[in-house]
């Protein structure tokens, strides 16, 4: 990979051309020893080369700055202390308590609801138990159905009668299943 020679920022700024000798006294006096020398091109192209190498590791500073400028902050944000808190039994019975306080009325409203609604739905499948037994004592309807002699309208009540009977034994089948099912939940407590 062949590098371009271009001249870096530190080579073309006026401020940081070259610096004065070191050495004490005149400094003329080691440059007018021979007027006519020149710097080796190797030792151009070695400054040139480092000064590049300055301007890289001057931008990947930069970056680095700026990826990692907030670190403190997301160092404490990220943080976490575990707390251990120790209390005596004591305390530990009376927030029970409180507890136990706060729900228990709670709780016993929700049982007398499902007890009245558990009586309802009793005395509705008793209702529903003398309706299909006074319909079962009754001569069924397609055994006692002639229709030969009745007009239009009898025939027309009787198949209404008919359907509302069995909709009302549907009824009481699903009542008695639901009756079943709160009667083994509640045996289950």
């Amino acid at each position: 990979m062949e590098k371009s020679h271009r001249m870096s920022r530190l080579s073309v700024h006026p401020r940081l051309g070259p610096r004065d000798s070191v050495f004490p006294g005149n400094p003329d006096l080691y440059r007018a020893v021979d007027t006519n020398a020149t710097c080796s091109p190797y030792l151009r192209e070695c400054v040139m080369a480092m000064e590049d190498c300055c301007d890289e590791a001057h931008e990947a500073q930069e970056i680095i700055r700026q990826g990692t400028y907030d670190l403190p902050r997301i160092s404490s944000v990220l943080q976490s202390d575990r707390v251990f808190l120790l209390i005596d039994e004591s305390t530990v019975r009376k927030y029970k308590a409180d507890l136990t306080d706060e729900i228990e009325p709670q709780i016993n409203e929700l049982l007398s609801r499902a007890e009245k609604g558990l009586q309802l739905l009793l005395k509705k499948e008793g209702v529903l138990q003398a309706k299909v037994e006074a319909s079962q004592s009754r001569p069924t309807a397609k055994a006692a159905t002639n229709t030969a002699g009745m007009n239009k309208v009898d025939v027309r009540r009787m198949q209404i009668l008919s359907r509302q009977r069995q909709k009302l034994e549907e009824e009481a089948a699903a009542l008695q299943a639901e009756v079943d099912a709160m009667e083994m939940a509640a045996m289950k407590k």
